[in-house]
């Protein structure tokens, strides 16, 4: 039987049983007892059993027949039943998915909005400088410093400035280390003096954004 623990006991067992005739393990005209399903099947209490069947019996896939037991009576009710269930199932699962999604939309924009304010605080820091400004230079294809690390460029020694951070995309790096690799349409954010963005431009291969 198929579990579905958002839904009650007796309603699994009304559609395990619909399911089984809408397959043909359970004919039209055969007959059953809640007594035998009890005992050896689901192994729930008479008032549960009893339940199931009223349900099966409401939907016209079974009759319940005074010290016959259930009758089955439409195949084709039973395959209608099982595709409701199924598609109410999948809808629930659909709206679980979503729910997680929006939780994790909300934590990433959480985590973009303190990233923000980890940058603002810095170009606050910087601006109060006699000396020192934040700057963003976009790279572009063609930039030399594409497919390139922090390293391998030497940024530091060749002109003096800092990377402080890289927005790529939606995501930001902080104080990137030398092995960080910059690709084409990263904006970098530099913390130089004026006197050193021609050094910072030339080595990019873009002026300042």
């Amino acid at each position: 039987m198929k579990n579905q623990p958002a839904l009650p006991v007796y309603a699994q067992i009304a559609y395990d049983i619909a399911a089984k005739i809408a397959c043909g393990e359970i004919k039209e005209q055969e007959r059953f007892s809640g007594r035998s399903l009890m005992g050896a099947q689901y192994r729930v209490s008479p008032e549960t059993i009893r339940r199931a069947m009223r349900l099966l019996s409401d939907m016209g896939i079974t009759e319940i027949r005074e010290n016959v037991g259930s009758v089955v009576l439409s195949k084709a009710r039973a395959v209608e039943y099982v595709e409701q269930y199924q598609a109410g199932s999948d809808m629930s699962r659909l709206k679980c998915e979503l729910r997680a999604l929006i939780e994790e939309r909300d934590r990433l924009n959480e985590k973009i909005t303190e990233t923000y304010r980890k940058i603002f605080d810095l170009s606050e820091r910087f601006r109060h400088s006699d000396r020192l400004r934040t700057y963003e230079f976009l790279l572009s294809p063609e930039s030399p410093a594409s497919g390139k690390d922090i390293g391998t460029l030497r940024f530091r020694q060749q002109t003096g400035a800092t990377v402080v951070a890289v927005r790529r995309g939606e995501e930001i790096c902080l104080s990137p280390g030398p092995g960080f690799r910059f690709e084409p349409q990263d904006i970098l954010i530099v913390a130089c003096e004026i006197t050193q963005i021609a050094l910072v431009s030339a080595l990019l291969g873009c002026p300042p954004a």
